[in-house]
Formats: structure tokens, sequence, C-alpha cells
């Protein structure tokens, strides 16, 4: 690990390039090398999407997984079309706590309320060109009744909910049907902790 810090950076320019649904900042500055001295100066433009959460709602009664289905901008180019198979997810946007938002976006995107949550993995998802760092979450409940429609319409929100075994997500991660970053470390995670979670489930 290296002893850099903030300290280590020096900002030269700051400037709002944009302002819209995200905003964009556009940044000079310049950074202590490893190797001794300062680096020239490199111009940056960072996405501010600030602190997310994400959650993958597990059934450990029936070993089923809900994941949600809506349209993605960044997908636009995507072989397949953007609508992409993904988690319940949502901004920090005021006085919440991680689990606090995922519990609201459970419910206002899948309909659903979540049990005990089993944190999953905290990290920057895109650190080249954005600051958002994701909280993702796995959260115990009963998908028996779970699936439909949601979203918020004043917010532009047109959502699927749906359950699938794990079985059933696992291959589709495997035939590349999921393949946003969030939803794969969420199954992976799921892959690894599946046993442990039904067995806890069984001796309650």
């Amino acid at each position: 690990m290296t002893d850099f810090d903030r300290n280590d950076v020096e900002i030269l320019e700051d400037k709002l390039g944009w302002a819209g649904f995200f905003k964009l900042r556009a940044i000079q500055l310049r950074h202590r090398l490893f190797q001794g001295g300062w680096g020239k100066p490199i111009n940056r433009e960072l996405m501010e999407r600030g602190l997310a959460v994400g959650v993958l709602p597990y059934d450990p009664a029936t070993d089923s997984v809900l994941l949600i289905e809506q349209f993605r901008v960044g997908g636009l180019n995507r072989e397949a079309g953007p609508w992409m198979m993904e988690l319940v997810a949502g901004l920090i946007d005021k006085e919440e706590s991680p689990q606090e938002v995922a519990r609201r976006e459970a419910e206002e995107e899948a309909g659903i309320t979540l049990g005990e949550l089993e944190p999953v993995a905290n990290y920057f998802s895109s650190p080249g060109g954005s600051d958002e760092y994701f909280y993702l979450f796995c959260g115990c409940c009963d998908l028996t009744a779970a699936g439909g429609y949601y979203g918020l319409p004043e917010e532009g929100e047109d959502i699927k909910a749906q359950v699938l075994s794990v079985d059933d997500a696992l291959a589709n991660m495997a035939r590349g049907h999921i393949d946003n970053a969030h939803t794969i470390i969420a199954l992976q995670w799921l892959q690894l902790n599946r046993s442990r979670l039904r067995q806890q489930w069984q001796d309650k």
C-alpha cells in the first residue's frame, strides 16, 4: 500500500462543467510520483455520483433471488439492448444509513420487505472517472409472492421485478446475460455464502 494521501495531490483548477442528473467537474491537478517529485499537470473529468447502495434480495427457504430489469442509458450500444437485469439499488441523497436505503429501495423497486442484511462489500465503482462509492448487501426475505411492476413514475422509473432460482441467476450470469458489475459481485458472493445462509435459516 502506498503512503500517499490527499495531501499528495494539488488541485490547480476545478470547474463545474455540467449540472444535470449528475454533475461533471473539469479538474486540472498534479500529484506526487512513486519515484519522487511531482508529476506534470493533468486534466481529468470527474462525474459526481456520491454514495450508492445495492442489495440482492435472497430467500433461503426457496433458494431464490429477486432481480429487477429496467432501462439503462449506459447500455444504449449494448448488443442485447439497454434493458438490464440488476440489483435493487439507489443513491444516498438524504440523511439515511446505507441499510435504510437498501430497505427503502427494496420496497419502492420490488414491493418487498427485507429481513437481516448481510454486508457484501464496500467499494468505488469506477474511480477512473467517478466518485461513486457503493455499499453492497444481501438481504434475506420471503420471495414467495414477489414480482411485478414497480418504480416511481415521477422519476421516470419503469421496473420489472422478477424472482429466479439461484441456479438460474448464476446460469444467466455465466451466459453473459447479467453483465453489470454490482450484480455479478453480489451473485458471486452468494455463490460462496449460499450454504451458510441456508443453514442459518434452517437453524432458526
